[in-house]
């Protein structure tokens, strides 16, 4: 039995689950509603305020499944009831974000601005102090996409390993490279 498929998923109040009969699982909550296509494999039960999932068969593509559906589950339920949310910060001279709409101007210290576009599901901040490293903030209820949106945004200026410039998320830890030595 997988440790992780097993465990039943908790409803908080004012979110409800509903299972069609070709296995498609919709969950509405306060802030949005999601919805995810089971495989036939895996069935999914809502009893009580709680979701259980469990597979039909012992195979092992069933079985890798199993955690991988409870997890999806469990991800759209904390989403619709609280959201996820992904700080990156930017450290650089004159590395700076602006947000207007859906749209971040970003300066990263190349020779032009960088337009990113932003899907319409993610809602971004942009936190500037004076002497300090910009904070862009990617607020959603789809955890896979402000991961993702985190993802790209990241690889527009990874960190380098000497100096840390670069886009990082908050609370990363970097491994940093000692600089040439002098010869004595």
């Amino acid at each position: 039995m997988s440790r992780i498929g097993k465990l039943p998923v908790k409803l908080p109040e004012k979110v409800t689950v509903i299972v069609n009969a070709d296995n498609l699982v919709t969950v509405k909550g306060p802030l949005g509603e999601l919805s995810q296509q089971v495989d036939n494999a895996i069935s999914v039960a809502v009893e009580g305020s709680e979701i259980i999932v469990s597979r039909k068969t012992d195979e092992k593509e069933h079985r890798a499944k199993h955690g991988l559906y409870r997890s999806l589950i469990s991800n759209m339920v904390t989403g619709v009831s609280e959201g996820f949310e992904t700080q990156q910060e930017l450290i650089g001279v004159g590395y700076k974000a602006e947000c207007t709409g859906q749209m971040l101007d970003l300066a990263l210290g190349y020779s032009h601005s960088i337009l990113f576009e932003l899907p319409t599901e993610i809602n971004v901040e942009v936190k500037s102090e004076k002497r300090g490293n910009s904070t862009v903030i990617f607020k959603g209820i789809d955890k896979q996409l402000v991961g993702q949106v985190a993802a790209k945004l990241r690889s527009l200026r990874p960190p380098e390993p000497y100096k840390g410039k670069g886009i990082k998320f908050v609370g990363e830890e970097l491994r940093r490279k000692a600089g040439k030595s002098a010869k004595v």
